[in-house]
């Protein structure tokens, strides 16, 4: 452990024992007092104490203090009835067996009212009372849709957030990169009950604005396990730190100590395939008098889906006679995902001393498989000819044997005319030992499956009090662990001939994740609550190495066949290893408010030193003023940053992609920014992103009508991202086999992580609810939109034309969405239009047309679902989204060459209409 490391243990230890001390300093004083009178303690289910709540015993009706105690002295014997009331949480009724003593009662948030917690460290507040723009969705939002992960479910119900299929990838399909705000991935801080979960192990290559990205899964987030989701729709970095640039996503989960539910959902496309299913179960538990363990687990498989046609050459082969072609040759659409396991558990014990010990842990796992690029049998580069087709590339085996290549075998040459070889020297090749041609291995071509096993994991635990004179403290600690083991199946190591196996174990990605904070709140008055705390926090990321096979450089590469696994090489031993990263912070919030919350003003300090970065310092200002009852105005300015991961510093990948210029296939690789061909190129070592955020906004809230109108501004400069593809020279190629990369001699392109470029994002967020009196209050009306535009201001000499355009253009401008819910009795009706304005297909912008990539028309999607209470306990539902099988705009380039008809990053999914049924059996207070 470093020398920071060790202190900063040091200084948790120490900030631990204090508050012990000191709490039981405090019980001592309070026992006489306890002699005489009953001490009832209210806190909220975070521990923090509620005052000014209202304690009734019998007759008796007191208020809690500053501190959440209400004492209630001279009462008769017991047992009492003790009522606790508390504006924006529940009513929670219990009972005292004596007169004396103390009684800790824990009220629960009243969800209805939309309090939330992320965005300040002070009390609990309402979405409306925020002086910064935060969207709370409950659970009924997030389950009453066909989607069954969770980056889907959210990206129906918040505009500003995007995610979209990713079906040939790599492996942004098996963690598909999300974007807030039209940034990247990474640039969305993750929260689970408020603490930092950890990233992905999946850099997503090929994926548009968050292209590079290295941020959170959270697909393994089943959403039973869930009671609310707040999304902080600006900067906060001052706040929890690096990544929360374009905001931050946090989880509540369920801490109800009884009751539960169960739930089946499944459902298809319209064209037939699809077809998925998910099993979800939720349980409370309790642990002793005031204890909880909240479990949730969730099973589920998904068939994929096809929306490829047949490309232009494998329907030539076809009718050249080719029989071993495959129809469709390439398959576009969702993968295929087996045995998607999901468990979440939440604990929490008060202890009398109003100290509480919390945590909460998570496993899951999963397989995704998805396809490649077809590999045509004619010619495909290294594979099957050098020459683009005009003849076929024959392996002469004499040649692999001596290393000499100087045609020993005299292998005839076999010509290509009309798309069919030569039959009568294709014959020879067949026949002679010496001579070998991968059309005899797989004679209608190939297309890859590439896929992987991820497993994600998390244990956080802490302790939390409150000290005597109402300052509450809260220690805790967690790790984080995502993994993705890579597989490949169908493909070649061309280097090694006819003895290649056709199936190959990559490699792997690790990231791991540890933290350690500690914090302090303290309402000094009821206008001025300060805040304070420290964070120690290690990120470490891992390339495992693959199987031999997948990386060798056989003997037949010296004849020009491609070595490593075709499509996705394998990790060489040798380039293997792992990477560490650690940083400290000390932070600090202040927050004044008006009793009677007409006002607030916050303010926010953070100070950051990276082990390789150095030090960075940022901070906020926030404010909310109140015009009137039902109107108040809200801002904020704050500053931010996000430190490049190990990850994306010391990854290196090598994929199949597009030659723009032959439209060929081609393999290309993702080197560190300080390799030598990339410093050759203007490569250099990545530094720290950094950014100041603006926001201003109208409030309206007159109960059944609230509206919220917020400008935004986010100015990142030192922007990171990947640089446009470069051709090698034979020297470039040479230093990369220098560098580690094994397959460096049939390459073609290459790129690398750059940040020498600047950005701005702005726009508006309109959020409104309506729910007229007259009606009866069964019927909600809701609209959000979000409009986005984004623009480099400062641009790079590392990007072309089109990879700008990718960045500003590569997901929709403006969203919106229109809903209606309706209760008649015990049927509940939703409609929701969805609505996606024009993009660019990020692929085409980067790889084929560059800067004259055509917009892509906005669409109308609309989802409907129905749902009838058959008793008190068993719900069903049915339902449809995209109901009208809505695709993007056809695609012919795509289609004729690729046999992709539609965009395959189409912002609501390519894979056309869905429809639904959903059963839930629920017992107590489940849901």
């Amino acid at each position: 452990m470093t020398k920071v490391g060790r202190l900063f243990c040091l200084v948790v230890l120490v900030a631990l024992l204090v508050p012990a001390v000191t709490l039981s300093a405090w019980a001592q004083q309070a026992a006489p007092r306890q002699e005489q009178c009953l001490e009832v303690r209210v806190l909220d289910p975070s521990g923090a104490s509620i005052p000014g709540a209202t304690v009734t015993v019998g007759n008796r009706e007191e208020m809690t203090d500053s501190s959440g105690v209400a004492s209630l002295c001279g009462l008769g014997p017991g047992p009492h009835r003790v009522v606790v009331s508390a504006e924006n949480f529940e009513v929670h009724e219990g009972s005292a067996d004596s007169s004396r003593g103390s009684v800790t009662v824990i009220l629960q948030l009243l969800l209805e009212t939309e309090l939330v917690v992320v965005g300040s460290r002070a009390q609990p507040r309402s979405v409306t009372e925020s002086p910064v723009p935060i969207d709370a969705i409950p659970l009924q939002d997030v389950v009453s849709q066909g989607s069954t992960t969770l980056d889907y479910q959210l990206r129906t119900l918040v505009p500003s957030f995007n995610v979209a299929t990713h079906p040939i990838s790599d492996a942004a399909t098996l963690v598909r990169p999300a974007s807030l705000r039209n940034l990247a991935h990474d640039h969305t801080l993750v929260l689970v009950n408020g603490k930092r979960r950890h990233r992905s192990s999946v850099i997503a290559w090929f994926a548009g604005v968050t292209d590079g990205a290295q941020g959170p899964d959270i697909a393994p987030i089943p959403a039973i396990a869930l009671r609310q989701v707040e999304v902080l729709r600006d900067g906060a970095s001052a706040q929890y730190g690096s990544d929360a640039i374009a905001g931050v996503l946090n989880f509540q989960l369920k801490d109800a100590r009884q009751g539960g539910s169960v739930e089946f959902n499944t459902g298809t496309y319209r064209a037939g395939d699809g077809d998925s299913y998910t099993i979800a179960a939720n349980m409370g538990l309790p642990l002793g008098k005031s204890g909880f363990a909240n479990l949730s687990l969730e099973y589920g498989n998904s068939d994929p889906t096809n929306r490829s046609v047949q490309r232009a050459d494998a329907a030539a082969l076809i009718a050249a006679g080719n029989t071993a072609v495959a129809n469709p040759a390439q398959i576009w659409g969702n993968p295929t995902i087996d045995d998607d396991v999901k468990f979440f558990g939440n604990f929490g014990h008060l202890f009398s001393n109003s100290v509480q010990l919390y945590g909460h842990t998570n496993y899951a796992e999963k397989k995704v498989t998805e396809g490649f690029y077809f590999r045509n049998p004619n010619n495909r580069a290294n594979i099957y000819s050098l020459d683009d087709g005009e003849t076929l590339l024959i392996g002469d085996v004499l040649d692999a044997r001596d290393g000499v290549v100087d045609g020993s075998a005299n292998c005839p040459v076999v010509r290509i005319t009309d798309n069919v070889p030569d039959p009568e020297a294709l014959g020879r090749v067949f026949e002679d030992p010496n001579c070998f041609s991968f059309r005899e291995i797989a004679p209608g071509g190939f297309t890859p499956q590439f896929g992987g096993v991820v497993t994600d994991m998390s244990v956080v635990g802490g302790v939390r009090g409150l000290l005597g004179n109402g300052m509450t403290w809260d220690a805790s600690a967690s790790f984080g662990a995502h993994e993705s083991d890579f597989f490949f199946r169908n493909t070649v190591n061309a280097s090694l001939g006819p003895d290649t196996p056709r199936e190959f174990d990559p490699g792997l990605y690790r990231q791991e994740d540890t933290n350690l904070n500690f914090d302090v709140s303290y309402a000094a008055t009821d206008m001025v609550n300060i805040a304070a705390g420290t964070e120690w926090r290690r990120e470490r990321f891992e390339i495992g190495a693959g199987g031999r096979p997948s990386w060798e450089v056989g003997p037949y590469a010296a004849q020009g066949f491609v070595s490593g696994s075709n499509g996705f090489p394998g990790f060489p031993d040798y380039t293997a290893g792992a990477w560490n990263r650690s940083n400290v912070a000390l932070y600090g919030d202040l927050e004044l408010r008006d009793p009677e919350d007409r006002w607030t003003v916050g303010g926010a300090l953070r100070f950051e030193h990276f082990d390789l970065f150095g030090a960075t310092t940022n901070g906020k200002l926030s404010a909310r003023l109140g015009l009137s009852k039902a109107v108040s105005l809200r801002g904020g300015v704050s500053t931010g940053f996000r430190a490049p991961t190990p990850g994306q510093q010391n990854t290196l990948n090598v994929q199949t992609t597009i030659d723009p210029k032959t439209l060929q296939l081609v393999d290309s690789a993702n080197v560190p920014s300080t390799f030598l061909a990339a410093e050759l190129k203007g490569g250099k070592p990545l530094e720290p992103e950094t950014s100041v955020n603006t926001t201003a906004g109208l409030v309206v809230d007159t109960g059944p009508f609230t509206l919220t109108a917020d400008y935004f501004r986010v100015d990142l400069s030192n922007r990171l991202a990947l640089s446009q593809t470069f051709t090698l020279t034979e020297d470039e190629r040479a230093l990369l086999l220098s560098e580690g990369i094994a397959s460096a001699g049939t390459l073609a392109f290459f790129r690398f992580f750059i940040n020498d470029f600047s950005s701005r994002n702005q726009g508006i967020d309109l959020v409104s609810t309506y729910t007229p009196s007259e009606l009866g209050g069964n019927t909600v009306f809701s609209y959000a939109m979000s409009y986005t535009h984004t623009e480099l201001t400062e641009e790079s000499d590392l990007l072309t034309p089109g990879d700008v355009l990718g960045l500003e253009r590569g997901v929709p401008r403006i969203r919106w969405n229109a809903a209606v819910t309706q209760r008649l009795g015990r049927v509940d009706l939703l409609g929701r239009v969805n609505y996606f304005g024009s993009w660019v297909d990020h692929f085409d912008a980067r790889f084929v047309r560059g800067k004259d990539s055509p917009l892509l028309d906005g669409r109308h999607i609309l989802d409907l679902e129905a749902s009838i209470s058959l008793t008190d306990s068993l719900r069903l539902a049915f339902g449809g989204q995209n109901v009208f099988n809505t695709f993007s705009q056809r695609m012919d380039l795509f289609a004729n060459i690729f046999g992709l008809p539609y965009s395959q990053f189409t912002p609501w999914g390519m894979s056309g209409g869905y429809y639904y049924a959903r059963i839930n059996y629920s017992w107590g207070s489940g849901f």
